[in-house]
This record gives C-alpha cells, structure tokens and sequence, in this order.
C-alpha cells in the first residue's frame, strides 16, 4: 500500500514539472547507492534533487548522508512525502537562493 502512494505522490511531480515546462527524471545510479528518485530539472536551469516517500516516511541513514553530501555540493535536495506539497516544492526550486 505504502508503494502504491509512494508512486502516485511520484506521479504528481512528474505532472507537475511537465506543466511548468520541465522534467522530473528517474534517478538511478546502480554504482552509487542513496541518492533520489527524481532529478527535477525547471527551466532557467533550475535543478534539485528528490526523494519521494510513502506519506509520514523518512530516508534511511545512507540517503540522509547522500542528501547532505549533495547539498554541501550546492545541489537543493528535498524530502516529499504528500502529494499536496508539490506546488510549493517546485516553487522552492525556482526560487533563487532558497535554502531547503
């Protein structure tokens, strides 16, 4: 059940950054084990990364270091876990030196 709404919070981004004129990408590094789902990327070359979680779920430990491995890098990095949070999330994005 948890995959079920794990994939239509995913769904909703995926929709969302194609309404905006971009892409929300599957994100798989078969060498490099932790990293998101998504690499979302908006245009003005706007790009994050994010994690999408059953609603209430956290990452597990080796995500939180990729996470912040990530971020000291300069990349955004989100958490998602409902699907009502996707406006807000995309704005985050491209918005210019929004911290997450």
């Amino acid at each position: 059940m948890n995959f079920l709404r794990e994939k239509q919070i995913e769904h909703s981004l995926v929709t969302a950054a194609r309404k905006q004129g971009g892409l929300a990408l599957k994100f798989v590094s078969p060498s490099f084990a932790g990293m998101p789902d998504r690499l979302v990327l908006l245009p003005d070359g706007k790009i994050a990364f994010v994690e999408v979680k059953a609603p209430g779920k956290k990452p597990k430990p080796l995500q939180v270091k990729r996470h912040e491995m990530l971020r000291n890098l300069g990349f955004q990095v989100f958490v998602l876990d409902e699907a009502s949070a996707v406006p807000g999330l995309l704005k985050k994005i491209t918005e210019e030196g929004e911290t997450p």
